[in-house]
Protein backbone atom coordinates (compact mmCIF):
# COMPACT_ATOMS: atom_id res chain seq x y z
CA UNK A 1 0.00 0.00 0.00
CA UNK A 2 2.98 2.42 0.55
CA UNK A 3 3.84 2.64 -2.98
CA UNK A 4 0.24 2.97 -3.92
CA UNK A 5 0.90 6.75 -4.39
CA UNK A 6 4.25 6.46 -6.11
CA UNK A 7 2.55 4.32 -8.62
CA UNK A 8 -0.47 6.70 -9.17
CA UNK A 9 2.44 9.20 -9.70
CA UNK A 10 4.24 7.11 -12.20
CA UNK A 11 0.88 6.31 -14.10
CA UNK A 12 -0.11 10.05 -14.55
CA UNK A 13 3.80 11.03 -15.43
CA UNK A 14 4.09 8.30 -18.06
CA UNK A 15 0.26 9.27 -19.61
CA UNK A 16 1.59 13.07 -19.56
CA UNK A 17 4.87 12.10 -21.41
CA UNK A 18 3.23 9.68 -23.89
CA UNK A 19 0.19 12.88 -24.89
CA UNK A 20 3.58 15.25 -24.84
CA UNK A 21 5.35 13.03 -27.29
CA UNK A 22 2.21 13.10 -29.62
CA UNK A 23 0.96 16.73 -28.90
CA UNK A 24 4.48 17.76 -30.16
CA UNK A 25 3.58 17.32 -33.78
CA UNK A 26 1.02 19.48 -33.36
CA UNK A 27 3.46 22.27 -32.11
CA UNK A 28 1.69 22.49 -28.85
CA UNK A 29 3.66 22.27 -25.13
CA UNK A 30 2.05 20.51 -22.14
CA UNK A 31 1.80 24.17 -21.13
CA UNK A 32 -0.22 25.24 -23.68
CA UNK A 33 -2.42 22.55 -24.16
CA UNK A 34 -2.92 22.40 -20.20
CA UNK A 35 -4.33 26.33 -20.87
CA UNK A 36 -5.89 25.20 -23.88
CA UNK A 37 -7.81 22.61 -21.91
CA UNK A 38 -8.28 24.49 -19.11
CA UNK A 39 -10.45 27.68 -20.76
CA UNK A 40 -11.84 25.58 -22.82
CA UNK A 41 -13.94 23.89 -20.34
CA UNK A 42 -13.94 27.03 -18.22
CA UNK A 43 -13.64 30.50 -20.61
CA UNK A 44 -13.22 33.47 -18.98
CA UNK A 45 -11.03 32.53 -16.04
CA UNK A 46 -9.22 34.89 -14.61
CA UNK A 47 -5.63 34.96 -15.52
CA UNK A 48 -4.52 34.40 -11.87
CA UNK A 49 -7.59 31.44 -10.95
CA UNK A 50 -5.90 29.64 -13.96
CA UNK A 51 -2.47 30.25 -12.41
CA UNK A 52 -3.93 28.82 -9.61
CA UNK A 53 -5.61 25.85 -10.80
CA UNK A 54 -2.31 24.92 -12.52
CA UNK A 55 -0.19 25.02 -9.90
CA UNK A 56 2.14 27.26 -11.84
CA UNK A 57 3.33 30.90 -10.67
CA UNK A 58 1.51 33.89 -12.35
CA UNK A 59 4.57 35.27 -13.93
CA UNK A 60 5.03 31.45 -15.52
CA UNK A 61 0.94 31.60 -17.01
CA UNK A 62 1.56 35.35 -18.46
CA UNK A 63 4.94 34.05 -20.48
CA UNK A 64 2.43 30.89 -21.44
CA UNK A 65 -0.73 33.08 -22.11
CA UNK A 66 1.53 36.13 -23.91
CA UNK A 67 2.70 33.13 -26.63
CA UNK A 68 -1.03 31.80 -27.21
CA UNK A 69 -2.06 35.65 -27.75
CA UNK A 70 0.78 36.02 -30.25
CA UNK A 71 -0.56 32.90 -32.32
CA UNK A 72 -3.84 34.25 -32.05
CA UNK A 73 -5.41 30.93 -29.68
CA UNK A 74 -6.43 33.28 -26.81
CA UNK A 75 -7.01 36.67 -25.96
CA UNK A 76 -7.60 38.36 -22.96
CA UNK A 77 -9.93 40.52 -21.75
CA UNK A 78 -10.08 43.32 -18.51
CA UNK A 79 -12.64 42.32 -15.79
CA UNK A 80 -15.16 44.51 -15.45
CA UNK A 81 -14.95 43.61 -11.85
CA UNK A 82 -11.33 44.76 -11.10
CA UNK A 83 -9.48 46.16 -13.57
CA UNK A 84 -6.18 44.82 -12.57
CA UNK A 85 -7.51 41.66 -14.12
CA UNK A 86 -7.38 39.63 -16.93
CA UNK A 87 -10.42 37.42 -18.29
CA UNK A 88 -8.99 34.49 -20.94
CA UNK A 89 -10.67 33.25 -23.59
CA UNK A 90 -9.80 30.80 -26.45
CA UNK A 91 -10.47 31.66 -30.06
CA UNK A 92 -12.39 30.30 -32.52
CA UNK A 93 -8.82 30.01 -34.22
CA UNK A 94 -7.86 27.57 -31.15
CA UNK A 95 -10.76 25.34 -31.62
CA UNK A 96 -9.38 22.93 -34.34
CA UNK A 97 -6.01 22.52 -32.38
CA UNK A 98 -8.42 21.91 -29.50
CA UNK A 99 -10.07 19.80 -30.98
CA UNK A 100 -7.32 17.72 -32.22
CA UNK A 101 -5.53 17.98 -28.96
CA UNK A 102 -8.80 16.18 -27.91
CA UNK A 103 -8.71 13.47 -30.42
CA UNK A 104 -5.01 12.77 -29.28
CA UNK A 105 -6.28 12.18 -25.44
CA UNK A 106 -9.07 9.79 -26.89
CA UNK A 107 -6.81 8.17 -28.53
CA UNK A 108 -4.11 7.84 -25.69
CA UNK A 109 -6.69 6.38 -23.30
CA UNK A 110 -7.81 3.98 -25.87
CA UNK A 111 -4.44 2.45 -25.76
CA UNK A 112 -3.63 3.05 -22.31
CA UNK A 113 -7.04 0.98 -20.84
CA UNK A 114 -6.97 -1.70 -23.79
CA UNK A 115 -7.69 -4.96 -22.58
CA UNK A 116 -8.88 -3.22 -19.38
CA UNK A 117 -12.75 -4.30 -18.21
CA UNK A 118 -14.69 -1.03 -18.20
CA UNK A 119 -16.15 -1.64 -14.96
CA UNK A 120 -12.48 -1.80 -13.64
CA UNK A 121 -12.36 1.50 -14.87
CA UNK A 122 -15.23 2.80 -13.34
CA UNK A 123 -14.42 1.27 -10.15
CA UNK A 124 -11.01 2.80 -10.76
CA UNK A 125 -12.46 6.22 -10.92
CA UNK A 126 -14.45 6.29 -7.97
CA UNK A 127 -11.80 4.63 -5.77
CA UNK A 128 -9.44 7.84 -7.31
CA UNK A 129 -12.04 10.17 -6.52
CA UNK A 130 -12.53 9.17 -2.99
CA UNK A 131 -8.72 9.49 -2.42
CA UNK A 132 -9.24 13.18 -3.68
CA UNK A 133 -11.81 13.50 -0.92
CA UNK A 134 -9.60 12.07 1.61
CA UNK A 135 -6.71 14.15 1.29
CA UNK A 136 -8.87 16.84 0.53
CA UNK A 137 -10.58 16.82 4.15
CA UNK A 138 -7.34 15.88 5.66
CA UNK A 139 -6.29 19.15 4.22
CA UNK A 140 -8.83 21.02 5.48
CA UNK A 141 -9.18 19.24 8.56
CA UNK A 142 -5.51 20.38 8.50
CA UNK A 143 -5.68 23.97 8.06
CA UNK A 144 -8.70 24.22 10.73
CA UNK A 145 -6.18 22.70 13.44
CA UNK A 146 -3.54 25.56 12.83
CA UNK A 147 -5.87 28.46 13.09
Amino acid sequence: METLPLEIGETAHALRKAFDRRASSLGATRAQWKVLFKLSRKPGMRQVELADLLEVEPITLCRIVDRLEEAQLVERSRDPDDRRAWRLHVTAQAQPLIEKLRVLGAELAGEAFAGIDPRDVEITRQVLARVRENVGRGASTNRAAES
